[in-house]
């Protein structure tokens, strides 16, 4: 659905006036600030994301994140008081972001129109997704460009290998890596000038993964993620975030024969291949069909083709976030809880 139904010379102006306001805004604050004279000393940075180039003249000061995933990245490096606006979320926030979280506005649980992020008098545009930054989402990168505001999306889902064009949530002719969650960390610090906070972010998610998995051999065990709907199930395929959490643990997907990110299988499918454990997506959002946890087990446990798979008879569930089945700072999370899941299941050797 576009979201502008209005002619777009009729919005321009005032467009114009926003970005007009915006700019001379940051300039006087940044005129009687110490810290950001010093910080501007490093610009202009120039970003190379997803086949573009980005270039920021100083570090922002009013970024709007339009996706939880890269809402929790900008907390975690510390950036909470230069965000000036968030959206679409499946969960709440990541542990130990709660303050942080509570400080910045919620422009809307889901997609924000286009003048709700204006409103916010943004400086940079970041989000996880190309359906949220891009056609048929929030507005285009372009929409914002020419408003004089960078833009930038995640890497994981324009680049290694990430096909969108099918519609729906893409597909991979590479698997993801953890590496290019970290490049994101590290191109957002970059941005805003705190790279040090980077890679200090950096180095304490690569331990956790090591901790996780050391030692840890569960190449027998097959496992079947499931992310939403229960008539039609979003189930993951070979090479998303889950594709990298099953590496991590040395496990096989159910369902590593497709490269689409999210494809829809149905039950009889599952039955076939009847997976040793089952990681549940648990959401808050209200979307879909048995987003919680609760309400998947509810299903499983008493639909006639889900309540005789081996992980369910035996109850083998691991109940990760939304965000830890996305690629983002919370996929470590999800090895976390999958490794100790394996492990807690008597399936790790």
């Amino acid at each position: 659905m576009p979201v502008l139904r209005t002619p777009v010379l009729l919005r321009t102006p005032a467009l114009l006036l926003v970005s007009a306001l915006l700019l001379t805004a940051c300039g006087a604050s940044d005129a009687n600030d110490p810290k950001s004279q010093e910080a501007a000393a490093g610009y202009p940075v120039t970003l190379d994301n997803c086949r573009r180039e980005i270039t920021l003249t100083s570090a922002p000061k009013r970024a709007v994140s339009l996706n939880q995933g890269s809402t929790e990245i900008l907390l975690s490096l510390g950036l909470a008081n230069r965000t000036a606006g968030t959206a679409t979320w499946t969960d709440p926030v990541m542990k130990g972001l709660e303050k942080a979280n509570a400080s910045v506005p919620r422009l809307a649980d889901n997609n924000p129109s286009f003048e709700k992020v204006l409103d916010a008098r943004p400086d940079f545009v970041t989000a996880s997704f190309v359906s949220t930054l891009g056609r048929g989402g929030v507005a285009t990168r372009e929409q914002f460009e020419k408003l004089g505001v960078p833009t930038y999306v995640s890497p994981s889902d324009c680049s290694a290998g990430k096909d969108n064009a099918g519609g729906g949530d893409g597909s991979r002719s590479e698997p993801l890596t953890l590496d290019v969650v970290y490049g994101e960390i590290r191109d957002l610090a970059r941005a805003f000038g705190v790279e040090e906070r980077g890679e200090r972010l950096v180095a304490s998610l690569k331990k956790r993964v090591s901790t996780a998995t050391a030692g840890i051999d569960a190449s027998d065990v097959s496992l079947m993620y499931w992310f939403a709907n229960s008539q039609s199930p979003y189930l993951a395929g070979c090479c998303g975030a889950p594709g990298a959490i099953t590496r991590a643990v040395g496990s096989r997907n159910a369902f590593a024969d497709t490269h689409d990110e999210w494809p829809q299988i149905n039950w009889e499918t599952v039955a076939d291949r009847d997976p040793d454990v089952i990681v549940i997506g648990d959401l808050t959002r209200k979307q879909q069909t048995a987003e919680t946890a609760e309400a998947k087990i509810r299903f499983l446990e008493t639909n006639p083709a889900t309540r005789n798979l081996t992980a369910v008879r035996k109850k083998r569930y691991v109940l990760l976030s939304g965000q830890a089945m996305n690629p983002s700072v919370r996929t470590v999370e999800g090895i976390e809880k999958v490794a100790a899941g394996l492990r807690d299941f008597g399936l790790a050797k």
